[in-house]
């Protein structure tokens, strides 16, 4: 099954180590001719802003943002979560818009401030995962259609709406496929691949 990994900036190898783990065939994503056959894409962690005026440079935004409209799971991992996101706190422009959320960037202080921790990320069986936090943002409103998946001292951290995946930390940065299995069945289960 291709899935591709968004690969403009950010943590693209580990998506793709992470794809292999799991027997997918990872694609990385440039231009919008990378997008053919995929059966979803991973919006990786990086600089939201910086992901976005790329994605408008290569014109990838609007591509995208249909394959996401026509079912195609999208799964975003930190400045991934911010992308989907329907409303950013502090003025910044939507990007993608597509999932039913408002997120607050950087909410868990700047880059020295990064952690692990053992979360229970519901619909992932086999115990806790250990999720990395780097500038992570986090949910501050779910819309009624939103599923929310895992939670940090009272702060919304995975979320589920349809074929759209979230989440505030970075499960490329371990060894834990989990969470791309979890995905790849997404993915297995929607509709067909990317003409």
């Amino acid at each position: 099954m291709r899935i591709g990994v968004l690969g403009l900036q950010g943590d693209v190898q580990e998506h793709v180590e992470r794809l292999q783990d799991i027997g997918a065939d990872p694609v990385i994503v440039k231009r919008p001719a990378d997008l053919a056959g995929l059966r979803g894409l991973i919006l990786p962690g990086g600089e939201s802003t910086t992901i976005g005026k790329l994605m408008r440079k290569y014109e990838l935004l609007e591509p995208v943002r249909d394959m996401g409209r026509a079912g195609v799971p999208l799964y975003g991992t930190c400045a991934g979560m911010i992308l989907l996101a329907r409303e950013i706190e502090g003025g910044e422009d939507p990007h993608l818009g597509l999932m039913n959320i408002r997120v607050a960037r950087n909410s868990f202080g700047r880059q020295k401030d990064s952690f692990e921790t053992d979360l229970s990320v519901r619909g992932v069986d086999g115990g806790p995962f250990r999720a990395v936090f780097i500038r992570a943002p986090h949910v501050t409103e779910v819309g009624p259609d939103v599923e929310v998946l895992a939670e940090f001292e009272g702060r919304v951290v995975a979320v589920r709406q349809g074929n759209l995946l979230a989440t505030s930390f970075h499960p490329e940065l371990t060894e834990d496929s989990r969470l791309h299995r979890y995905f790849a069945e997404m993915a297995e289960a929607s509709t067909p691949a990317v003409q």
